[in-house]
């Protein structure tokens, strides 16, 4: 029989931990904008297609290759929308095998909730430019799939963390000495550690139901300073200083100073029950000891 076959696009550090986690039962394409990566994607068993999202006229082929997608690439860094999701679904448009695509959103779509508890069935409020690139990536997907008949699903997806993953520990952040907010100012976060992340998305590539939106999220109920706490005792290194939101204001970048502007907790009872994945890291505590 045929092996199953793939196409990621966007096959950065999640991606190929998700082909990883295929365990060499699949056919694997991935598309990239860099030649220089084809020779090590070939060497983690993928076929590296070169084509760039902002140019349509390289993604012809697309279409015609696999009846599942993994769709991770990023939209661009300005404007509200994303006209790389546009251009990929124009691709895939123009033949009729794709079947099942499933897209990594983020939970800054929902903008600042106040730290409140919520699912999926909240409606999004992106407070800036770059959760409202992802909107408009999500509904252009999910209008997309409805005219195809293609089941189309949406992991989103907050703070991703693993000790191998480029950026991703927060020991780096400690060793710099970057302060934290103190208590009274502090913000709720949520994090998914990249193993788990990878296998969420192959859960939903087999298992995912059409239109449907995910949390891809662990248990860890934690404020950002508290996490960055509990990381600096595991790590054997200083806590971080504590700082008002006046203080950051001027002591932080801008970027740093967004995410610290939105408090949310986010449940993740719809995908424990319908994508039928244990959490190998159920809490920062475990993942940040991998």
């Amino acid at each position: 029989m045929r092996r199953p076959r793939l196409l990621v696009i966007g096959c950065g550090d999640v991606g190929q931990r998700a082909v990883q986690a295929l365990g060499g039962r699949w056919t694997v394409r991935a598309l990239t904008s860099q030649p220089e990566r084809a020779a090590d994607l070939r060497q983690r068993g993928i076929t590296p297609l070169i084509g760039n999202l902002d140019a349509p006229a390289t993604l012809r082929r697309l279409g015609a290759l696999a009846p599942r997608v993994l769709h991770l690439a990023p939209p661009p860094t300005t404007g509200d929308d994303d006209p790389r999701t546009r251009h990929l679904l124009q691709a895939l448009g123009r033949h009729t095998v794709c079947q099942r695509l499933v897209y990594g959103s983020t939970t800054g779509v929902y903008g600042d909730t106040g730290g409140a508890r919520f699912d999926e069935t909240r409606p999004v409020a992106p407070a800036n430019a770059r959760a409202r690139r992802r909107v408009a990536a999500e509904s252009t997907l999910r209008g997309w799939a409805l005219v195809h008949g293609v089941t189309a699903s949406i992991l989103r997806i907050p703070g991703i963390y693993a000790g191998d993953r480029p950026g991703g520990h927060p020991r780096e952040r400690l060793a710099r000495g970057t302060p934290v907010l103190r208590h009274e100012d502090d913000v709720y976060t949520n994090h998914i550690h990249a193993n788990d992340l990878a296998r969420l998305c192959v859960a939903a590539l087999l298992r995912g139901r059409p239109q449907r939106i995910w949390h891809a999220c662990d248990d860890t109920e934690l404020k950002m300073g508290d996490y960055f706490d509990l990381a600096a005792r595991l790590c054997g290194l200083p806590l971080p200083r504590r700082i008002s939101r006046e203080e950051a204001r001027t002591q932080l970048s801008p970027m740093l100073l967004s995410f610290m502007g939105e408090s949310r907790r986010l449940d993740n009872q719809r995908m424990k029950r319908e994508l039928r994945t244990v959490l190998r890291y159920p809490e920062v505590s475990a993942g940040l000891l991998a």
